[in-house]
């Protein structure tokens, strides 16, 4: 009988992170907090770098609010252009929502996801449009377990061919 021999990984091996994801997730958070509460952009961000981004003693990541893997200049991009541009971001996010369903009658959480998203997709080229919404609508997954991220599909979809349309130029339109 022969064993295989069983091999270790290198001692500095460890899962790779998704830092720009993490930075999405803390952003939605952010904006949340800050229309919640009704805090402004600068101290919800001070507060997110303080005291929820990265790995803290006792902390177990996720699970206690905190995002243990954020790029912090990213996060600190998109809450700012979000809270600054908020009337265009806004604008956007209207534009592409059900006349019957205006932003204010959104789950909060929701808007503050979609805002983020608009955000992204305003803000230039890059990332592609696909993996903002990729991105997006793995985060929607995260928070919701109903039709929440179906509706975002549909809004993330219809926001990236309005502002990326040469992305998706020659090909159809979802329905």
């Amino acid at each position: 009988m022969t064993t295989a021999k069983k091999t270790k990984p290198p001692t500095d091996a460890k899962p790779r992170g998704r830092p720009r994801t993490g930075s999405r997730v803390a952003a939605v958070m952010a904006l949340y907090q800050s229309d919640y509460m009704g805090e402004s952009a600068e101290t919800v961000i001070d507060q997110f770098i303080r005291h929820r981004i990265g790995v803290f003693p006792g902390s177990s990541g996720f699970d206690d609010g905190r995002i243990p893997e954020a790029d912090v200049p990213l996060f600190t991009s998109l809450v700012r252009k979000a809270a600054q541009n908020g009337e265009t971001i806004d604008g956007i996010v209207t534009a592409h929502l059900d006349k019957d369903w205006p932003l204010a009658k959104l789950d909060p959480v929701l808007r503050a996801l979609l805002r983020a998203a608009a955000t992204e997709f305003w803000g230039g080229k890059e990332p592609p449009a696909r993996v903002v919404i990729n991105e997006y609508l793995d985060i929607a997954h995260g928070f919701f377990g109903g039709e929440e991220p179906r509706f975002a599909n549909g809004v993330l979809d219809a926001m990236a061919r309005t502002l990326r349309a040469e992305e998706f130029a020659g090909q159809p339109t979802r329905r």
